[in-house]
């Protein structure tokens, strides 16, 4: 059976033009390749971790099988990593944390943008890029108990939603209008992004899901997250019912634009 890496290298030759594909697959080497000599330390373990589950997937990981590609005892991993969730938790915070790297260029890169909508664009190729260069890997990202219950993924981390939050608000949104942005613009990286992997062989299932800690997730320090904190009662309220019917609405309505266009057109229906 085919592993999902080489299901990504036999995507079509349309796949080629992709530039978020190209970029992975042209991209630099995965930092932090190890070899048996190389000492320990939490950094290495996980990027470790991620290039096993890349290769093998997330179900053959165990901490055994993690310590014998780093050429020791399971143990020995136990001083980094406290245990297997704590193990999961690093993947997903080090495979997010890359979208404020440069290694890709620029149209990556989040921080240099022009104006709110150059932010959205930026933040949707870098984590297709993640979801295309760690396929395996996306379904811990979109599964995994965020910092706060209304955190949602993909945009999981407390410092990617207070960057997402300022730069709609600093883009004239009020709080009400930038939160409806994230609720919407989560929602389709989201369901975007698990279809693709799925399409090219991740195991999506949800594996080992833990309940996550309520007490810790109510205690969430929000003093270095002005945005964050000012928005949280709006964040927390649940909206899913009506974000589905308005979404729903929403494609309803465009798809309907597309026939119509296409009927006065007297041509086929295009892509959306």
């Amino acid at each position: 059976m085919a592993t999902t890496s080489d299901q990504t290298s036999d995507r079509t030759s349309d796949d080629v033009r992709d530039p978020d594909l190209v970029a992975v697959q042209e991209g630099p080497e995965a930092a932090g390749e190890l070899t048996r000599s190389a000492g320990l330390d939490r950094e290495k373990i996980l990027q470790a971790a991620i290039d096993f589950i890349d290769e093998h997937g997330l179900a053959a990981l165990t901490m055994r099988r993690l310590g014998s590609t780093l050429g020791v005892e399971a143990m020995a991993l136990y001083r980094y990593v406290p245990g297997r969730e704590d193990l999961l938790d690093g993947v997903v915070e080090r495979v997010v944390e890359t979208l404020w790297d440069d290694q890709d260029g620029d149209d990556v890169q989040i921080v240099d943008h022009s104006g709110w909508q150059d932010y959205l664009v930026r933040l949707a190729h870098g984590m297709r890029r993640i979801a295309l260069a760690h396929p395996a890997v996306f379904p811990l990202v979109a599964s995994r108990p965020p910092a706060a219950p209304w955190v949602r993924p993909p945009l999981r981390s407390l410092r990617l939603v207070e960057s997402f939050l300022g730069t709609l608000c600093e883009g004239g949104f009020s709080d009400q209008a930038a939160v409806a942005a994230y609720r919407a613009y989560s929602s389709f990286l989201l369901g975007h992004l698990l279809l693709e992997v799925t399409q090219i062989g991740a195991q999506v299932s949800l594996l080992d899901q833990p309940e996550g800690d309520p007490q810790a997730q109510r205690e969430t320090d929000l003093a270095r997250y002005p945005n964050l904190s000012r928005t949280e009662p709006l964040l927390g309220q649940d909206r899913s019912a009506a974000e589905f019917e308005e979404a729903l609405e929403n494609l309803l309505d465009r798809l309907e634009r597309v026939l119509h266009e296409a009927k006065n057109s007297g041509g086929d229906i295009g892509d959306l």
